[in-house]
């Protein structure tokens, strides 16, 4: 099954965030505005800015579960995205990762294993997966390591090939 294949709302509250990065190598990542990982944000625009001309996306999904640092709205969370760190990477709705009610985008991205064999539930905001041009599910990197860190990177530019 393609990532694709699901829909989430944008940000916006108007169409499939997904098909704006539909046939995109994608970074999918779980966001929040009052983490300690915040400061990733950076980070992910500017390897948005440099590699999209090459069919590269990142896509935030803001997410309220982990000790409640996604706590705004829509407006809240673009304002802070525009006005802190200049984002112009699509955004969707806010969702739930975990649990219940977890997105069915989730139920997909959380089969695959990260690289210390971590699958299953996600463990905090800032959780990356590398997504295909074709959907497929390519890598899952841990909050903690940081969007432009070499390994991140080696995945991307493989799939961009």
């Amino acid at each position: 099954m393609s990532v694709y294949d699901n829909s989430i709302g944008k940000l916006s509250g108007s169409g499939n965030v997904l098909d704006e990065v539909k046939g995109k190598v994608t970074m999918v990542v779980n966001v929040a505005s009052k983490c300690g990982l915040t400061p990733q944000y950076e980070a992910m625009q500017k390897l948005h800015t440099e590699l999209s001309s090459r069919g590269f996306s990142v896509l935030g999904i803001p997410c309220n579960q982990f000790a409640g640092q996604e706590p705004g709205g829509a407006d809240e969370i673009q304002s802070f995205c525009s006005l802190n760190y200049n984002v112009t990477f699509p955004i969707s709705e806010k969702v739930e990762v975990n649990g219940d009610h977890r997105h069915p985008l989730y139920t997909e991205l959380t089969k695959v294993a990260d690289s210390e064999g971590h699958s299953g539930d996600i463990r905090w905001n800032f959780e990356k997966f590398l997504i295909g041009r074709d959907g497929s599910v390519i890598a899952r990197f841990n909050p903690t390591v940081v969007p432009d860190s070499p390994e991140v990177l080696a995945a991307i530019e493989m799939a961009l090939k």
